[in-house]
């Protein structure tokens, strides 16, 4: 399977976009702005185009590790990477590649299914790591929710489009 450059760097756009819906002071801007103990003026300072350079990297990197957990064949050719042959035509292993990937390919291969395991991700990954530095940061339970409650949806998105358009 080859990687899908345009679609990751759609996919890596969506938590900026989200974060100006989910955290505008109208949805979660203000329950998060309390919870971190912020103020409107707190959040002034700052170079805002460096730190949306190095968010849109991030999400990057975040979009280009996603479609081996919601794409599934990618396990596939992920037990075969050592095959020599692997994309040499003529050879046994292209062949049977071809064929696994002709009858199994697309299964599975779906917003709704990508968004499952985005979804997943957020959950059992987002969670525990946000979850444990809210702990020792003395954040609450708001805290928490807002954000692991934001990279859920991201991550929910973002593995939609990855396993539907890669």
């Amino acid at each position: 399977m080859e990687f899908n450059l345009l679609i990751v760097a759609i996919a890596a756009l969506i938590p900026i976009v989200l974060g100006f819906i989910w955290y505008n002071p109208k949805v979660f801007g203000t329950a998060w702005m309390n919870a971190c103990g912020f103020t409107t003026d707190d959040l002034k300072g700052g170079n805002m185009a460096i730190i949306f350079v190095i968010s849109l990297i991030l999400s990057f990197m975040l979009a280009s590790s996603l479609p081996t957990m919601v794409i599934h064949q990618n396990g596939f050719f992920q037990s075969l990477m050592n095959e020599p042959d692997l994309t040499k035509e003529g050879t046994e292993i292209y062949q049977y590649t071809q064929d696994f990937m002709n009858k199994y390919g697309a299964n599975f291969r779906t917003f709704k299914h990508g968004a499952l395991h985005g979804a997943m991700a957020g959950i059992f990954f987002v969670l525990p790591v946000l979850g444990t530095n809210a702990l020792f940061e003395r954040k609450g339970t708001k805290y928490i929710l807002v954000n692991v409650g934001y990279w859920t949806v991201c991550l929910a998105l973002m593995g939609g489009i990855i396993c539907e358009f890669t």
